[in-house]
């Protein structure tokens, strides 16, 4: 079995603070930890009510301090929102902290709308295209000194961070294969261009100091549950949320529902279905099923869930259902 990984957003549920969602994003980790999770990961949105995970760098602290082994990061920082100065002091600290453990998932959206993304203060018509460099600049920034370097990272300098790029298209496959970075897909979102994407960043794949050989990583979401009918059931949180979002209300985290039929309209059902396609919702039996064939359609390194159940008890116990999984496919391929 692949490593298995954890994305998080800190959901925000209907009856939630956001001191809520981060305390449960920290036990969340602490289960995945006892599990035997390789990562946990959070990711970088704005101006979103169901979100509490905004300031990125700063949630991957609470999670890090909380926990001992498992690693934890971006999945990912924006990196158009910010210069690369700021992320490189900011996980360059990480780093000193918590030696060894820490990730850092690079996108190059906003993640966010225009209107924010402005209030975030950078320059957007340059942020997307600037993005290579960017990543270079801080790929140096976090690396070695070098010969007349002026402006230094403290912390951050020669704490050589791990860098991933994250994508939803062929650009950040393109590009992560050109520096020889490891990449991870955002398939729980944007299926279509997922065997594409690994695709080319296989075969463009250049050897770097970093890695000798393409390491891919793919991100399905998640609803494992006692029975099929609990996990469709749980899923559907994630169902109303992507209509809402659709519809331009996004908000927190909805209560599940036993029917989608007076939700959503046909045109919206066929859609949703169609982005969650490679999703993992069922009983045990047939979470593992679909697990199988993902990682047999892919042939990804790793595979990296998101939970996006309403009830954190739900999810812990999700994460306990997945994890049990993988123990026996392991045995299974031994």
């Amino acid at each position: 079995m692949v490593p298995l990984s954890i994305l998080d957003l800190s959901p925000i549920a209907e009856n939630q603070t956001p001191a809520d969602a981060l305390k449960g994003s920290l036990k969340l980790a602490q289960k995945a930890e006892a599990l035997g999770y390789n990562r946990f990961w959070l990711a970088e949105h704005h101006n979103m009510h169901g979100i509490a995970s905004a300031a990125t760098a700063v949630v991957i602290g609470h999670v890090a301090g909380g926990t001992k082994t498992i690693r934890v990061g971006s999945g990912g920082v924006m990196l158009p929102n910010h210069a690369p100065l700021v992320i490189a002091e900011q996980f360059g600290t990480l780093e000193a902290l918590y030696p060894g453990r820490i990730d850092l998932g690079l996108g190059r959206a906003p993640g966010t709308d225009g209107l924010t993304a402005r209030a975030l203060r950078r320059n957007l018509d340059a942020g997307a295209e600037n993005f290579p460099n960017d990543v270079v600049e801080l790929m140096t920034l976090l690396g070695p000194a070098q010969p007349g370097q002026r402006v230094h990272a403290v912390p951050g300098e020669n704490s050589n961070v791990p860098i991933w790029l994250l994508g939803s298209s062929l650009y950040s496959a393109q590009l992560a294969a050109m520096l020889g970075l490891p990449f991870a897909f955002a398939s729980h979102f944007a299926p279509d261009s997922l065997m594409q994407a690994l695709a080319i960043y296989r075969e463009k794949f250049q050897p770097s100091a970093v890695l000798d050989k393409p390491y891919a990583m793919a991100g399905v979401m998640a609803a494992p549950a006692e029975t099929d009918e609990e996990g469709a059931f749980l899923f559907t949180s994630a169902q109303q949320q992507f209509v809402n979002l659709r519809r331009g209300t996004p908000g927190r985290t909805p209560k599940p529902v036993h029917s989608m039929d007076d939700v959503w309209t046909a045109h919206e059902k066929i859609g949703i279905e169609h982005t969650f396609q490679y999703a993992l919702i069922g009983s045990p039996e047939t979470v593992r099923e679909k697990t199988d064939r993902f990682l047999e359609l892919t042939q990804v390194d790793e595979l990296i869930v998101s939970l996006p159940i309403y009830d954190l008890d739900k999810r812990l116990r999700g994460v306990e259902i997945l994890a049990g999984m993988r123990d026996q496919m392991a045995k299974h391929a031994a």
